[in-house]
């Protein structure tokens, strides 16, 4: 599969990430077989954190691959940290605690990227950064992202931590793209120009920072698919004229969509299916034309000013 550089680091991905927050939902037989089909159609970075499921997707994970150190050195490893019943928690203690107890589900030594999941509105940098220090000294954690975070808060952990910021993972999808729509009205009254985010997306591209797309099918906030849906008629009916062009899926088309911006972001596929899993993988070899993206963006009821 056709791989890119994580942000400003060495280390090169393929461009669709496989998350396994559903991985709970196969049995013993099925995650074997599913994660294997990744393996071997070269979609070897997973997503993980360790509230799916509260952490027996990461566990059920280590059974399906068969844990060992041949097969580690074959994956990318990625787990999130930070999210606490009814909280959101930055602290030293409990990101060192969440790692240690991740890589004890995942059987493994290292990860290979460590997000933290969601912004905690008590943060203290400081308390990040020493944790980081830790683990990255430790061999426990080799790069470093957030989840859903605004252009300031991530400054604000820039101030201290010193590790870069590599990643940043956000929804993103044909139906819910603001960060984008925000860019193309700019100064109209419309509300398509409401900047809700910080303008991530452009700093993410300045700052080398790669965006990891959640929940690329759905539209609201795990309101659905749109894919096949009738809410959406134009935008299917799009999608369907422009896979048939391409011999692809509708579910390809969607990937494409996103892997066509130049920010060169790196989609995470949500999906249990082997089928559908080889569809999304199919999406890193089509380049939607400029003239394809904004009919598929327009057809989804997004304006151009």
């Amino acid at each position: 599969m056709r791989k890119i550089k994580l942000g400003s680091s060495t280390l090169e991905v393929p461009v669709v990430a496989v998350g396994c927050m559903r991985i709970n939902s196969l049995d013993k037989t099925e995650a074997e077989r599913f994660v294997q089909t990744a393996l071997e159609e070269g979609a070897n970075f997973f997503d993980h954190a360790d509230i799916y499921g509260g952490g027996t997707c990461e566990e059920i994970f280590a059974d399906a691959v068969h844990m060992n150190a041949t097969v580690r050195e074959q994956m990318i490893l990625q787990s999130k940290c930070g999210i606490r019943p009814g909280m959101f928690d930055f602290s030293k203690e409990h990101i060192l605690n969440s790692v240690d107890n991740i890589l004890k589900r995942l059987k493994t030594d290292y990860l290979d990227v460590l997000l933290l999941h969601r912004p905690d509105a008590l943060v203290e940098p400081e308390e990040v950064a020493e944790a980081f220090d830790q683990l990255e000294s430790s061999g426990k954690v080799r790069h470093f992202g957030v989840s859903n975070q605004n252009p300031m808060q991530i400054q604000l952990l820039k101030k201290v931590v010193k590790q870069p910021i590599v990643v940043n993972q956000l929804q993103l999808s044909i139906t819910n793209a603001n960060m984008i729509s925000n860019g193309i009205n700019v100064n109209m009254e419309n509300n398509s120009a409401v900047n809700r985010d910080g303008s991530v997306l452009d700093f993410c591209r300045l700052h080398d920072i790669t965006i990891q797309p959640w929940s690329p099918f759905q539209y609201g906030f795990f309101e659905g698919v749109f894919l096949g849906n009738d809410k959406f008629p134009e935008l299917n009916s799009k999608i369907d004229e422009i896979a048939e062009k391409y011999n692809v899926s509708n579910t390809t088309i969607a990937v494409a969509w996103l892997l066509r911006h130049p920010a060169n972001m790196q989609p995470v596929i949500g999906t249990m299916n082997i089928e559908r899993l080889k569809d999304c993988i199919k999406a890193a070899d089509i380049r939607l034309s400029r003239e394809e993206w904004y009919e598929i963006y327009r057809a989804a009821g997004n304006i151009l000013p």
